[in-house]
């Protein structure tokens, strides 16, 4: 298990050694600017990721799509659900590379976004420790579909926080192209909006509306058996959802001492009562787990964001505040060890395997 600590450990360290960033636009977000050595994290996470062998609880469940994808083209491939996974994995076997291609893919998407997502925080090495344990072991390494469309979303949720809505659908909708789930972002916009300003509300409905029947209304008979009519239960949920409610609590009681913009202060005011309200909702039994437990992905961002603005907002600000630091990654040292050593599905991590570099070509023809 020695990779997965390798890869908290280095942004941990750095991050007790680094100064939060004063690179502050006019609306108070900061600039995005991804430099060589960002450059060289994004292709170490898309590597780790791409190149996994056998790792990740829907490892074999990816297969089906390869296989099947032998017999349809592009064209046909569009026309399905989550049709943007469709596409990639028929364009993978036409290009020799099967599911090696596949993962390489999902793989850079994910850390595009979270690299981008990272250098928007102050401190951009202590989000990607956050990140580390869950997001990019669990979430990007296990559900390789949704790992995709968090690492959109994660664009769309900068661009969100500088109120710039229209590349925020822009960002959902290919979000939603790998996995439908994504569409679920679109409530938080609603939610944001400025009522107000009148002309917002038609676009975000209409945008909605759009993503929904593209996406999601085929499904939703399917989707309410299986979550609310079966009451279908997902191990460890309560556990995932409190790691959302501690940011949650934290940004409602630290928010006025965050030096953030207003539109991020109004996006993430909003995940942080989604993320009390779903596991209130969870303790009382209102939703099924499983349900909340999928919605939940896409509140995680919520804990990289608070963590990384927390020690300037309960320290000196634009000092290290390294004590401060320290406890953060502690926090998911801890989280990072429990899951590894004690979670039901780590099993299906462990020991993490990557391609050789002889047996690569081996692995890209496989399902052709």
């Amino acid at each position: 298990m020695w990779p997965y600590w390798l890869f908290f450990a280095i942004p941990a360290l750095t991050s007790l050694s680094s100064r939060p960033l004063r690179n502050i636009r006019r609306d108070g977000s900061r600039r995005v600017s991804v430099d060589l050595l960002w450059l060289l994290v994004m292709l170490s996470l898309a590597l780790m990721i791409g190149l996994r062998d056998r790792v990740g609880g829907d490892w074999f469940n990816y297969f089906s799509y390869i296989f099947q994808a032998q017999f349809i083209t592009v064209q046909e491939a569009m026309t399905r659900s989550d049709p943007g996974y469709w596409a990639i994995n028929v364009l993978s076997l036409e290009l020799g590379l099967g599911i090696l291609g596949v993962n390489l893919f999902c793989g850079f998407v994910f850390a595009l976004g979270l690299v981008i997502y990272c250098r928007s925080m102050p401190r951009p090495w202590l989000a990607l420790a956050v990140a580390m344990p869950y997001m990019v072991t669990v979430v990007a390494m296990g559900y390789t579909r949704q790992g995709v469309a968090l690492g959109l979303a994660l664009i769309g949720l900068v661009a969100l926080g500088r109120r710039r809505f229209i590349w925020f659908v822009f960002w959902v909708f290919l979000a939603a192209a790998f996995h439908r789930s994504a569409v679920l972002l679109m409530g938080i916009a609603l939610l944001m909006l400025d009522f107000r300003r009148l002309y917002n509300l038609p676009l975000l409905m209409l945008a909605a509306l759009l993503l929904y029947q593209a996406f999601l209304e085929d499904a939703t008979e399917r989707l309410v058996t299986s979550y609310i009519e079966q009451e279908m239960e997902s191990a460890g949920a309560m556990i995932r959802l409190a790691m959302n409610l501690v940011p949650a609590a934290l940004f409602i009681r630290y928010r006025k001492r965050m030096l953030i913009s207003t539109g991020e202060r109004k996006l993430y005011g909003t995940m942080a009562l989604l993320g009390v309200a779903s596991f209130l909702a969870l303790v009382i039994g209102l939703v099924p787990s499983t349900a909340l437990d999928r919605m939940a992905l896409y509140l995680i961002p919520l804990q990289v964001f608070v963590f990384s603005h927390l020690p300037d907002a309960i320290g000196r600000p634009g000092a290290r505040n390294q004590m401060i630091v320290l406890y953060i990654l502690l926090f998911y040292a801890t989280v990072l060890f429990v899951w590894l050593n004690f979670a039901a599905h780590s099993r299906f991590w462990l020991p993490y395997r990557m391609f050789p570099p002889l047996d690569i070509f081996e692995a890209a023809t496989m399902g052709r």
